[in-house]
């Protein structure tokens, strides 16, 4: 049995597929409701008064006609040899063009208007002694056709009534209602978008207040206001804000509790490793490697501790920056000095020499001594520290960038914002050449470049060789 053939996309699903925003949405449908509403008012009250403004007019040619009749009636009675003196007398009272069919003969003051100008079935009911009045269309314009029989003297009168008057009436009406639907159109996209936008303007109120709690500000609420449905919104978001703070502040109690309980039995593990170390050459070569280790992890364990209470500070909001000026290049030729790679290599950009960044010198120093770290344990070969500006040579100045490049296995794309995250080392750091480290010190790198006011970010090497390039930008001014 073969498989059905695919169907082809319906046009539900390719607007589907194309959604236009909420805000916009509102503002079509309110507009095309106003627009829609205005219509149908425009074309009822057309209609309204056209019907009017005929039935006036129809009335009034009707009144007309019979007073005209009679005239005829009058003079056919005195002159009955001579119908065309009759509809003479008439023919000047206004812009009424009069017909009359006297013993079988057709007699008309205008070639305009002639018998055959009036329909078949129209004269027959004038004929059989019956009033009628019908509107027509001579020359593709609008006239009103009124008959009258005359029995007593055998007699049929017909007046055409032009409505070139009635034509511009309503020509003036249309275009006014025209008018009236654009501005009411009009009207309608206003308030419209001043609809849509109250409308949307608490679902932006809390998109704005999860960015600020995706950024730190775990306070963040949004007013609850005077609107019932509103409220349950705001009660529902602010009670999970308040759970995630909870959590949050609870997670980093715990980190920061066991951190300072660490630091004693930390401090003891640690004089005891000294004071083996110290006696090292007096212990066997097995007792000697044991001291060894013991000393490495217990150094390991206090930089991890010391990370944990860093972090701590970070989450309880208690870092306080000691700003100071200090000149980019001479700052990272220092720190790299007392790093753990203080022969790595060092480029400084001639325009570099003379910026001044406003930073804590310790913390930034700590940055700077966590990139070497990271280098160190998950890159390979040189490693290569460069200062320059951001911007381009001919450009304004205003921001600096430290780099370090290693020659390692790189950092995978999927991987670029992952490794930042605490705890995260990547999937490649295995691979690095090392699995030392417990993934805190490029979290804690993010955290101090982000209270600096900078940001950082790994890219591949700019030589285009196999490696990563980590790369912190500052704002930066000159000396």
């Amino acid at each position: 049995m073969s498989d059905p053939a695919p169907q082809q996309p319906t046009w539900l699903h390719r607007f589907r597929s194309h959604r236009v925003g909420l805000r916009s949405r509102i503002l079509a449908t309110f507009t095309l409701g106003v627009a829609a509403l205005a219509v149908v008012l425009a074309f009822t009250t057309y209609g309204l008064t056209r019907s009017t403004l005929l039935r006036q007019r129809e009335d009034t040619a009707l009144r007309q006609a019979y007073s005209d009749a009679r005239g005829v009636r009058a003079l056919l009675r005195s002159n009955p040899t001579s119908p065309k003196a009759a509809l003479d007398g008439v023919s000047d009272v206004g812009p009424a063009e009069p017909l009359l069919h006297y013993r079988g003969e057709w007699t008309n003051t205008s070639p305009k208007f002639t018998s055959d100008s009036l329909p078949a079935g129209m004269k027959r009911r004038v004929v059989d002694e019956q009033t009628a009045a019908q509107m027509l269309y001579s020359d593709g314009q609008p006239v009103m056709a009124v008959g009258i029989p005359l029995p007593d003297v055998g007699a049929t009168f017909f007046e055409v009534v032009p409505l070139d008057e009635l034509s511009r009436t309503l020509g003036s009406v249309r275009v006014s209602l025209l008018g009236a639907v654009a501005i009411t159109t009009a009207a309608g996209v206003l308030l419209g978008a001043v609809a849509a936008r109250r409308a949307v303007q608490p679902l932006a109120d809390a998109a704005q207040a999860a960015q600020v709690i995706a950024g730190g500000g775990l306070g963040t609420r949004l007013e609850p206001g005077d609107d019932p449905d509103l409220q349950v919104l705001a009660g529902s978001f602010n009670d999970m804000a308040s759970a995630l703070q909870q959590r949050v502040e609870r997670d980093a109690r715990f980190a920061s509790d066991v951190s300072h309980e660490l630091r004693s039995p930390l401090t003891t593990l640690a004089a005891s490793a000294e004071v083996l170390n110290s006696r090292r050459d007096e212990l066997p070569d097995k007792a000697a490697a044991a001291v060894d280790l013991i000393v490495a992890d217990v150094g390991r364990f206090q930089s991890l501790v010391e990370d944990l209470l860093e972090i701590s500070r970070f989450d309880a909001g208690a870092v306080r920056l000691n700003r100071e000026d200090l000149l980019v290049a001479e700052f990272v030729r220092q720190a790299v000095s007392v790093s753990t790679l203080p022969d790595a290599h060092l480029e400084v950009d001639p325009r570099a020499e003379d910026l001044v960044i406003q930073a804590d010198k310790r913390r930034l120093a700590r940055v700077v001594a966590n990139l070497l770290e990271n280098a160190r344990y998950y890159g390979g070969g040189e490693v290569t520290v460069t200062v320059e500006p951001s911007q381009p040579e001919g450009e304004e100045i205003e921001d600096v960038q430290i780099a370090v490049e290693d020659h390692g296995p790189g950092v995978p794309p999927d991987e670029r914002l992952l490794i930042f995250e605490r705890f995260a080392r990547g999937g490649s750091a295995g691979r690095r050449g090392s699995s030392e480290g417990a993934g805190l010190g490029l979290a804690l790198v993010d955290e101090h470049v982000r209270v600096h006011g900078g940001r950082v970010w790994v890219d591949d090497r700019s030589d285009g060789e196999e490696g990563a390039r980590f790369i912190i930008e500052l704002p930066a001014e000159h000396a």
